[in-house]
């Protein structure tokens, strides 16, 4: 399915929290949306690489890092994994790496920007707690979109007809 962030806002303006316009779009999917999945890290990517290689049909892997920019919590290798494993789309406080592998996937990813440095993994982090970020609280089991316009959150799935 298809969403417009501009569509959901105006059609749910009672629904949809939107988060401040920090980020850049990377990715073949120019739209994504599905059930909130959460990670809080801080330049480890260990859970990440774990998630990734769970089933994602359905959902966004929202990652709260700290909005650190001092390395990349998302590389092509576990963008791939993500891919492979159905995952609408992810969205990263923080950094992202290998752009232009990524930018060929049929995933979308959501990111405050790229380096080429990658983390250190030490098996840090924290699944499924509720983060904040861009000014909108990310609860697990809720619901995120995004295009390239934006993001929004709700706690009901939405769904509109384009």
């Amino acid at each position: 399915m298809a969403y417009s962030t501009s569509d959901l806002c105006d059609s749910y303006p009672e629904l949809v929290r939107v988060v401040d316009p920090l980020f850049k779009h990377y990715g073949k999917k120019g739209f994504f949306g599905g059930e909130i999945i959460t990670i809080k890290c801080f330049e480890d990517n260990s859970f990440v690489k774990e998630t990734a290689k769970q089933d994602g049909k359905g959902m966004v892997m929202v990652i709260d890092g700290g909005g650190s920019m001092r390395c990349a919590l998302l590389g092509d290798m576990i963008a791939e994994d993500a891919s492979k494993n159905g995952w609408e789309g992810i969205i990263i406080y923080g950094a992202i790496r290998d752009i232009e592998m990524i930018n060929e996937m049929n995933i979308g990813v959501k990111a405050l920007g790229s380096i080429p440095l990658k983390t250190k993994r030490k098996g840090l982090g924290e699944l499924n707690v509720p983060v904040k970020f861009g000014g909108v609280m990310f609860v697990p089991g809720e619901f995120a979109y995004a295009d390239h316009t934006g993001i929004v959150v709700s706690s009901e799935h939405l769904s509109i007809s384009l």
